[in-house]
């Protein structure tokens, strides 16, 4: 038979109430800027590859030559790296979303114009598609701080970015998120995430990966970023 405590009687046992769950702090989220830089440097100074990698990669056309790099230590090649992203910011050729747990900056999105990202028209697999040009953007890195993995951090960082996009003239916006878990290059996120933004597959991207489009439209009275007045 089940014990039933009764708080009345003197050899009762009173459980502590549950406890609840704390429910996830409100996110917020603001552009990179020279004014936010700051806050791009102390999440990605945290730890692990974030700390070498300062989302350059895909801004460089091609990689620094290896002569260059030889011998170079993962601490020469993050201060590379970072020097390069802050020179992109301050010429405004830099574009990502930050996501803030109050003024704590917990997570990533990185997008931009095509021509702020063309790494990704090297690579051999996109270039076998074929695909049209046209107005594109492209989101090739979603990153979340460990501790706060779980709270709808990348998908604020995403929905924030798409409404960037239509602020800025809006267009065709292309991702490469992985398909499975497990997969490599989880930085370009999932493909279920972007399909529940609206994005289509239009082809495959390496073993584990997908390219997916989605159009967004120009919002009414914005300008075309780039655009001359």
């Amino acid at each position: 038979m089940p014990f039933h405590p009764d708080p009345g009687r003197r050899n009762a046992v009173i459980l502590p109430p549950p406890q609840r769950r704390c429910a996830p702090a409100p996110l917020s989220t603001k552009e990179l800027s020279k004014e936010t830089w700051p806050d791009f440097q102390r999440l990605f100074g945290k730890r692990g590859e974030w700390g070498v990698c300062w989302c350059a990669y895909y801004q460089r056309a091609r990689p620094i030559p290896p002569d260059e790099t030889r011998g170079w230590s993962l601490e020469r090649r993050a201060k590379r790296n970072r020097e390069d992203k802050v020179a992109l910011v301050e010429q405004g050729r830099a574009h990502g979303i930050l996501v803030y747990v109050g003024d704590d900056p917990v997570g990533w999105c990185q997008y931009g114009p095509r021509e702020e990202l063309p790494r990704i028209d090297a690579a051999r697999n996109y270039k076998a598609l074929g695909l049209g040009g046209g107005r594109l953007w492209r989101i090739t890195c979603l990153s979340v701080d460990r501790a706060h993995r779980g709270e709808g951090v990348a998908r604020m960082a995403l929905a924030a970015a798409l409404k960037s996009i239509e602020s800025q003239g809006g267009g065709t916006v292309e991702a490469y998120p992985v398909t499975h878990r497990g997969a490599l290059a989880v930085w370009f996120g999932t493909q279920s995430m972007f399909a529940r933004h609206g994005f289509k597959v239009v082809g495959p991207y390496g073993r584990s990966n997908v390219v997916m489009r989605k159009t967004v439209r120009r919002r009414p009275g914005s300008k075309v970023a780039g655009a001359k007045p």
